[in-house]
């Protein structure tokens, strides 16, 4: 009978002799007590090692990080697109309180006047999608009868409830001109104002916090694509925030007290330039989510008018028509930052290659550095 069509188990004795460099004896002869599926398991189990000097190696295979039959390890996260426009309005209303001091402090009432009243409404907004994503108004009101400073979801519902009210004193504050001057609507009158700058510079100093908190509560999830940005999106989340702060100045106010907001614009877009870039560049392959599929085609959306928007406002700053394109340019911009940014941890938790691959490389590293302190 020829080799070919010989039974397995002759085959694999001859192979395991030959591993033995003959020590075993005869090709047929069995080990008493031990199957030849026991030899398989032994040879497995003893790994790298050789036998019989210069025999063949046996290895186990490296062990590999799958998921059951390419399903998600990560269950994807439940929110919605009213995360996403929560993300976005609460940059405005923290870029907006920001113009609005700016404003204030250098006497510019346009300005001033633009970025109070668009503080008010986008934080207004920004509670609305965030009761919306909790389901019921009674939910938002438990997440202050305890202050956690260990959880960004706490700790940014307490930052929406200080930023608030003071938003809207600020811009109720810019109504005080149109009340009467008599009676009690003329106390209003002249105490609304002293009492709106206090509010305006409260609203302010809450406003980065404001800004950025939302990049920690992404960062702080499991999921791999935020949590590997932990560095740059609150860098990224300023810089956006910024720039759409900016645009409510070009786009409100008039181009002569439209200076800050110009020099707003300008730094807010590199910022936010610069970190985007280092997202989509800097993380492995957590950066394939931001480069692929609709969230890049969102983030390319973004820098093309976010660097459009800048631009304009620099060379626009005679033109009314100019700076108010500008400043949409950088609404639409900080925008499709927030979904691009939204949409690209979602995708990557829907992929397990970009919870198992790190995982390995992780593993890998951990035993290079192991070895190296052996040595």
């Amino acid at each position: 009978m020829s080799s070919e069509h010989q039974p397995v188990g002759d085959r694999f004795r001859r192979f395991r002799d030959r591993l033995d460099g003959g020590r075993s004896g005869a090709p047929g002869r069995q080990l008493s007590g031990q199957s030849d599926a026991g030899l398989t398991a032994a040879s497995g189990r003893r790994g790298g090692r050789r036998r019989g000097g210069g025999g063949e190696e046996l290895r186990v295979p490296e062990a590999e990080f799958t998921s059951y039959y390419g399903r998600p390890v990560l269950k994807p996260p439940v929110w919605d697109w009213a995360i996403a426009a929560y993300l976005f309005t609460g940059g405005l209303a923290a870029g907006s309180s920001l113009l609005a001091a700016g404003g204030q402090l250098t006497d510019r009432p346009a300005l001033r006047r633009a970025g109070r009243v668009t503080a008010l409404a986008a934080v207004a907004a920004s509670t609305g999608f965030l009761i919306a994503d909790l389901g019921r108004p009674a939910r938002f009101h438990h997440m202050l009868r305890v202050a956690k400073l260990t959880s960004p979801m706490s700790v940014g519902t307490w930052i929406l409830a200080a930023f608030g009210p003071a938003a809207g004193v600020a811009a109720i504050a810019e109504a005080a001109p149109l009340l009467p001057e008599r009676g009690v609507s003329g106390l209003a009158r002249r105490v609304l104002p002293p009492v709106g700058q206090v509010a305006g510079l409260a609203a302010a100093a809450t406003a980065p916090a404001l800004a950025t908190y939302t990049a920690v509560l992404l960062s702080d999830t499991a999921v791999p694509s935020w949590h590997e940005a932990y560095r740059e999106l609150p860098f990224l989340f300023a810089g956006s925030a910024l720039a759409s702060g900016a645009a409510v100045g070009l786009i409100g106010a008039p181009p002569e007290q439209g200076a800050p907001a110009r020099r707003m614009a300008v730094v807010g877009a590199a910022l936010e330039l610069a970190a985007a870039h280092r997202v989509e560049t800097g993380l492995g392959l957590l950066s394939e989510p931001y480069r692929s599929g609709r969230p890049g085609r969102l983030m390319s959306a973004a820098r093309a008018l976010t660097v459009a928007g800048a631009a304009g406002a620099l060379v626009g700053r005679r033109s009314r028509l100019v700076s108010a394109i500008s400043g949409v340019a950088l609404l639409a911009a900080s925008l499709a930052t927030r979904f691009g940014v939204f949409h690209a941890g979602v995708a990557s938790s829907r992929d397990p290659k970009y919870t198992v691959v790190p995982q390995r490389e992780r593993l890998e590293r951990r035993r290079q550095a192991a070895a190296g302190t052996g040595d």
